[in-house]
């Protein structure tokens, strides 16, 4: 007679290391590594298989899914760097198979940006990169050595990043963008396009994302149209016609059929254009005062 009954999964033993500093209330996963001197904190939740490599710090009110590795001197979760912030519990969430290299640091968010920073799956993190508090990072990203992403900055899927990038907080990086090393990103940047530095304080959309696409799936004609309403809407001939970027995306809205990535950008465009303010959507939601602005802020 045949049984229905389904073998029992073995659970992958966990690997402490003699020197780490596990505190007993912390919530460790089936088959997790802790190496030589890391401290896990009361209130941290490491999922099942993450790896924490010598000398990783993880703090406050912090949980980590499945898989994620930490290279030596990272340091997650400890109090963010806002004037604003009194030692209330906020918290920090991070998704599944993460790799954050050597000394990244990430720190959870603030009541006032509504108390959470949150990291998605299957991002790449390298070495030296900050993560400020109120940030949202979903999936799939690249983050070359030592970007920097102030409080409040919301990055969408399929990002990369150059080395040495500086994102000003509130700025929104749309899906499938790329930053070119060494920006300084005051402004939003639209999805599927190349941002990079330029004269002055501020960067330039220069181009499609195409190499970034292709690798993503993308098929020649959904690249050839946004090539498309590239030109049209940040090239150097259409900044010299005079006619002003909104209006060219309300014609490219108005055309029929609408191509849905085509759609999304120009969406993007006018949340920034039209409701934001110096260049970024979130500027215009954010809820402190006067006071609290001039002051924020002081290290991200």
């Amino acid at each position: 007679m045949t049984s229905n009954l389904q073998p029992v999964p073995a659970i992958a033993p966990r690997r402490v290391h003699p020197t780490a500093v596990v505190d007993p209330d912390a919530r460790i996963g089936n088959g997790v590594e802790i190496g030589p001197h890391c401290v896990v904190g009361p209130n941290v939740t490491l999922g099942d298989h993450c790896v924490l490599h010598n000398g990783v710090t993880v703090a406050g009110h912090t949980t980590i899914g499945a898989g994620c590795q930490f290279f030596p001197g990272a340091i997650i979760g400890m109090p963010p760097q806002d004037l604003k912030y009194r030692g209330e519990e906020t918290y920090l969430e991070i998704g599944h198979d993460n790799i954050f290299r050597e000394h990244v640091t990430i720190h959870p968010g603030t009541a006032n940006g509504g108390s959470y920073t949150r990291i998605g799956h299957n991002n790449f993190v390298l070495v030296g990169v900050h993560v400020a508090h109120d940030c949202t990072i979903a999936d799939h990203c690249i983050f070359a050595n030592n970007v920097q992403l102030a409080g409040h900055v919301k990055v969408e899927s399929n990002v990369a990043f150059g080395g040495g990038t500086g994102v000003h907080h509130f700025v929104t990086i749309g899906k499938h963008a790329f930053v070119g090393g060494l920006s300084r990103i005051t402004q939003d940047v639209p999805p599927f396009m190349v941002a990079v530095a330029a004269r002055g304080p501020r960067s330039e959309v220069r181009m499609v994302n195409g190499v970034g696409l292709q690798r993503a799936g993308f098929t020649e004609r959904q690249v050839l149209t946004l090539k498309k309403s590239f030109l049209r809407l940040f090239s150097r001939r259409a900044r010299a016609s005079g006619v002003p970027i909104v209006a060219t995306i309300h014609q490219l809205l108005e055309e029929s059929p609408l191509d849905p990535n085509v759609e999304y950008l120009c969406k993007f465009l006018l949340r920034a254009y039209e409701h934001g303010r110096n260049g970024r959507y979130l500027e215009s939601l954010r809820n402190d005062s006067k006071w609290t602005r001039a002051k924020d802020h002081p290290g991200d």
